[in-house]
């Protein structure tokens, strides 16, 4: 097949391909001769149909077929020789559109060239990574928030008016219309005032009463309460309250710490040592992973493809629109332009990304059977008893796994060039770490 170049600018390029009408009958006969010996037909032996007649009878049935195989190839020869991978897929169409059989074959294809990247000196990339070592205050304040978390009710004094956060037993009867309704009654039933767990208003009108004393609630069931019977209707509640109770976090002791799973309150004090660990390595690693990304976006400058940034932008304004209106749930809402904060953004993402994939690809970083397996299993716990659909979906679905499977070759690169680079720790306190995610946060 020839291929003339017709445009190379920057990084676009567009080619006219011509395949000859000889060429196209001879990729015709070769292959109705690969299936000649397959073939039977009335008054023949299999595999000794003539070729005239296997073209007569089934050349048209081969013909587009021949055409595209001598399209896609010549495309992937092309590539080869040229060196080159498009940033998304070539356009290609047909010039002559009234092709009739003994006509050339031409094409146009045009596509946007993957630009080189430049090499990058890891060593002379500085970053700093931020330690901190959690000390005897921050385990303190973890074991109150788990005793907060396993707090106790304890009587409050007879006469005692309940507030918000007490817990109040009470007895109640529901009715509407009068009548008493299914599912409307309990005895015995500790509420807690504002954890919201009854119909709106319910608990706010408990708040001030006291033990022994009886209070008439009225409230409105929501217009999409799911018992339809319900739904929109006032109802009142008959409340007997038998105590009213103040909260009280538990003792911080070893039956905390077997409430918690642990043995004692040592093992537990250990446990969330490790946790806090944990949470201020991946915090640490996050600051430092902008802090590298930033240096590298200072260290390199290539031509990016146009149609990459657009769709990014485009994206990012979206996602953005989306962001400010969480209201709009589906897509059926104007189109969101981009702005030129949105393109430089797009531009810098872009620009990374190219650039961690090259980095990727020479060093050979590859993600495995097991990184994706787990990676798949974190995503489907989302999703609780539709695991085997969330597992097929990923199976069938390409564009879900390129998902999965890149934040996961991203976080490897980087792991590579941090290996590489020029890292210095540097201990700080919890509250430094903080200041510095939430300035991660507000960019």
């Amino acid at each position: 097949m020839q291929v003339t170049e017709t445009q190379n600018e920057g990084l676009k390029r567009a080619y006219k391909m011509v395949l000859t009408a000889q060429e196209l009958d001879d990729k015709v006969m070769d292959k109705l001769k690969e299936a000649q010996p397959d073939i039977e037909m009335k008054g023949f032996r299999k595999g000794k149909v003539p070729l005239p007649l296997l073209k007569k009878q089934f050349g048209q049935r081969v013909l587009g077929e021949a055409m595209q195989e001598a399209v896609d190839g010549a495309m992937s020869q092309h590539f080869e020789d040229k060196g080159e991978r498009p940033a998304g897929e070539p356009a290609v169409k047909m010039v002559n559109e009234d092709w009739k059989e003994g006509d050339d074959v031409e094409v146009e294809m045009s596509y946007e060239a993957l630009p080189e990247v430049p090499e990058v000196d890891f060593k002379s990339v500085k970053i700093e990574r931020m330690v901190v070592k959690p000390d005897d205050g921050a385990v303190d304040d973890a074991l109150k928030s788990l005793a907060e978390n396993a707090q106790n009710f304890e009587d409050r004094k007879k006469g005692t008016k309940a507030k918000d956060g007490d817990q109040v037993v009470i007895d109640f009867v529901g009715r509407v219309d009068g009548e008493a309704f299914e599912g409307g009654s309990a005895e015995d039933y500790p509420l807690v005032l504002g954890s919201n767990s009854f119909i709106p208003g319910f608990e706010e009108q408990l708040v001030g009463v006291k033990q022994d004393e009886e209070k008439v609630v009225t409230v409105n069931f929501p217009d999409e309460y799911q018992a339809e019977h319900l739904a929109g209707k006032e109802a009142e509640f008959t409340c007997t309250v038998k105590a009213v109770k103040a909260p009280a976090p538990a003792e911080i002791d070893d039956d905390l710490a077997q409430k918690y799973g642990s043995d004692s309150l040592d093992a537990l004090k250990e446990q969330i040592k490790e946790r806090l660990e944990q949470e201020y390595a991946g915090a640490s690693r996050a600051v430092m992973k902008r802090k590298l990304l930033d240096e590298l976006d200072k260290k390199v400058d290539f031509e990016l493809p146009p149609s990459m940034v657009e769709a990014e932008a485009k994206q990012i304004a979206h996602q953005l629109w989306h962001d400010e209106n969480p209201d709009v749930q589906g897509h059926d809402h104007p189109e969101v332009e981009p702005t030129e904060e949105h393109t430089k953004l797009a531009e810098r993402r872009v620009r990374l990304g190219l650039l961690l994939a090259d980095i990727g690809q020479k060093a050979k970083v590859e993600v495995t059977d097991a990184e994706m397996t787990q990676a798949v299993m974190e995503q489907a716990r989302q999703y609780p008893g539709q695991e085997r659909q969330f597992f097929e979906f990923v199976q069938q679905n390409p564009q879900m796994r390129q998902q999965l499977r890149a934040p996961i070759f991203e976080d490897k690169v980087i792991d590579y060039i941090v290996e590489l680079a020029d890292v210095t720790e540097k201990e700080v306190t919890k509250d430094e770490l903080e200041k510095s995610v939430e300035a991660l946060e507000d960019e």
